[in-house]
């Protein structure tokens, strides 16, 4: 078919791609397909969006405006959030939170539990109220926080049918700033994690796992509950922007602004910014959620295997992200702290490290993010024979799954 993800490192192997313009051209495509995925912006690591012989429906040119409602706004799902958000806030709106990059959709962020920042702040997810689906049968059908099942949809990994529409709560409008610091001492960063966690909006902590140091913290504060400060534990104000991986010699030039510039919410939150190649741009991921009590010793196990981790490592991150109760989101049951690697782009290598990288956090109950590389089959999910009940249900012939599911959610 000749179509790969973001990243370059995963081939579709669907025979057929279909860009529907319309909800109802969505309808009769899902209705006559064997076997149908949804793609958004292909910002995955692995085959969750896949499906083998089957029909694949690209999103970019569906028809659905925004519209903004009581405390809410409602969405197509192909929108990306840096599509609508500039709008949001000129009509004196925001999210919540926010990724670290804009260029994501919010149907394929909410339905792989993809986050922001934020020890008091769930993932993207949690700020759905309702969804819109079409499902195997091709009916357009409409869930709300008022229905059971609700919570299963959300995060739903694509086994329950193809998201056409999203309604998310809002809040008044806000401005950020950023300050960086860098050159954190480890002994700080665990003695005063939940401080740091509490110095802003939305905290994160860069890494390679081999410096004495965590070399970046990068503290996005909402301007009206800003306080100055020199230092931070031992870390100074960096000298100038940085990129998060600074510390590979990475220029900051498409990063969001720093330096305590204040800026509209959704120009400072994400890391980078909607014009440029976020990121590195060639790269890998995977990600790990750790229940937020264990950080300290979740720190010190991956830093046990810093030198086979950083030849193949771009950049670490660090987040804090609030509990919620979606039933296969990483934040399920309780507050949790993401720990994000950036890799090269060396999947051989990456996938060798992957094990004992998962090894390591055994013991802490991680769970990998689903839009990203990891090794093991993902478990702890107090829901997920619910989750099961709620996919055979809407799906009982299996039109939406594929090799990914039945690897990790079905078994099968």
């Amino acid at each position: 078919m000749g179509e790969s993800n973001w990243a370059g490192n995963h081939a579709y192997a669907a025979t057929e791609v279909r860009t529907p313009r319309s909800v109802d051209e969505v309808r009769e495509a899902v209705a006559a397909a064997t076997h149908v995925k949804a793609l958004g912006s292909r910002h995955c690591f692995n085959d969750i969006a896949d499906t083998p012989g089957g029909v694949l429906l690209d999103l970019r040119e569906l028809d659905v405006p925004v519209e903004l409602g009581d405390g809410t706004v409602t969405v197509g799902g192909s929108a990306r959030y840096g599509d609508f958000a500039g709008q949001l806030h000129a009509a004196g709106f925001a999210l919540p939170n926010l990724a670290s990059l804009p260029h994501i959709t919010v149907a394929g962020s909410v339905a792989t539990g993809t986050h922001g920042s934020g020890r008091r702040l769930p993932g993207l997810a949690s700020a759905v109220s309702a969804v819109e689906l079409v499902t195997a049968n091709g009916e357009l059908r409409t869930f709300t926080r008022r229905h059971a099942e609700f919570p299963g949809l959300v995060v739903g990994l694509g086994a329950l049918g193809v998201v056409t529409r999203l309604t998310l709560d809002v809040v008044p409008a806000f401005d950020v700033r950023q300050d960086v610091f860098d050159d954190l001492p480890w002994a700080d960063a665990y003695e005063h994690f939940d401080e740091i966690e509490d110095a802003g909006h939305s905290v994160s902590l860069f890494t390679n796992w081999v410096h004495d140091a965590v070399d970046q913290v990068w503290i996005k504060s909402r301007v009206d509950a800003f306080t100055e400060r020199p230092g931070l534990y031992g870390a100074v104000p960096a000298d100038g922007p940085r990129h998060p991986a600074h510390a590979a010699g990475v220029p900051a030039g498409n990063t969001t602004p720093q330096q305590g510039i204040p800026g509209p919410w959704h120009e400072r939150l994400p890391h980078f910014a909607l014009a440029f190649t976020p990121s590195v741009g060639d790269e890998l991921q995977s990600e790990y959620f750790v229940p937020y009590e264990h950080a300290a010793a979740a720190f010190e196990a991956v830093r046990g295997l810093g030198d086979r981790l950083a030849p193949v490592l771009l950049v670490s991150e660090i987040r804090a992200i609030a509990g919620d109760e979606l039933w296969l989101s990483p934040g399920h049951g309780g507050d949790r702290v993401a720990l994000h690697f950036t890799w090269q782009p060396r999947q051989p290598e990456v996938e060798a490290v992957l094990p004992l990288l998962e090894e390591r956090l055994a013991p802490f109950g991680a769970r990998p993010h689903w839009g990203k590389l990891f090794h093991g089959v993902p478990g702890n999910y107090p829901r997920l024979a619910d989750f099961r009940a709620l996919a055979e249900n809407l799906d009982p012939g299996g039109k939406f799954r594929n090799p990914f599911l039945r690897r990790n959610i079905f078994g099968r």
